[in-house]
């Protein structure tokens, strides 16, 4: 599996990251449903096949299944994103203390601001952001950001210096985006000549183009204000061929 590097930020990341939101919400989601153990078991079969980009969140509850996970894969050997719902300062200041413990961890990879909504944003999570800021300064946190599910909240990210890494729903096919595709793709390129690392979400369009894996993967592989991209996978199979297919698409862009 490649590993790049998500802009500016300096983390490196396999280019395909372990998602665990599908159909998440409430602190469960598609890949906590199939049983704890087995949800463990497939994260460390990812891992040993070179996914070592993990996506967490406190509202799809695997937190603990990563956890769980890191008793048998050394910490440093994979990047862990989180994300807070939390708008106060003394939320988010809680919620970094409990994500450690839930995820067996002493530092935090990336934490984003999960599912913003209105455009301003930055003034609403004001509190919880400098709770971020400064668990970044203490080393708790590598890096800070934001998930969208709005145009609006999308481009104010864009132009928000504190944003470091943006978790961005694209698909060919506009399926549960925030706008069409090249609007958020204008967005995204403005984002990345600004130093933000982006990821991919929705690259499936939630389940609507699982049918043709090879053309959803290859539409966003082919972005180059996108540096990796998750998805919810939940067996080996699915795995299995996310990891081939990711493949099959980086050695097409290695020149001959």
């Amino acid at each position: 599996m490649q590993t790049v590097t998500l802009n500016q930020t300096g983390i490196q990341v396999s280019r395909l990251a372990f998602g665990t939101g599908s159909d998440g919400w409430q602190h469960a989601s598609n890949q906590t449903r199939i049983g704890f153990e087995p949800l463990v078991n497939l994260i460390r079969f990812a891992y040993e096949r070179g996914v070592t980009f993990w996506d967490s969140a406190d509202q799809y509850g695997s937190h603990p299944h990563f956890g769980r996970a890191l008793n048998f894969i050394p910490r440093t050997s994979v990047v862990i994103t989180t994300k807070t719902t939390s708008v106060t300062a003394e939320g988010a200041r809680a919620d970094l203390d409990r994500f450690r413990r839930e995820l067996n961890t002493d530092y935090l990879d990336i934490v984003l601001l999960h599912c913003m909504t209105q455009g301003d944003w930055p003034t609403r999570y004001a509190g919880a952001m400098d709770v971020l800021s400064e668990a970044k300064q203490q080393g708790i946190v590598k890096a800070v950001g934001v998930s969208c599910h709005d145009i609006n909240a999308f481009r104010t990210a864009a132009e928000t210096d504190w944003v470091e890494v943006v978790l961005a729903r694209i698909n060919y096919a506009q399926k549960h985006m925030d706008a069409s595709p090249d609007e958020v793709i204008q967005v995204m390129e403005r984002m990345h000549a600004l130093g933000k690392g982006i990821y991919g979400m929705k690259v499936f369009g939630n389940g609507d183009l699982a049918h043709d894996p090879e053309k959803a993967l290859r539409y966003v592989m082919n972005l180059r204000c996108v540096d990796a991209l998750t998805l919810g996978m939940t067996s080996e199979s699915e795995v299995t061929e996310g990891i081939q297919v990711m493949e099959m698409l980086e050695r097409e862009a290695v020149p001959a």
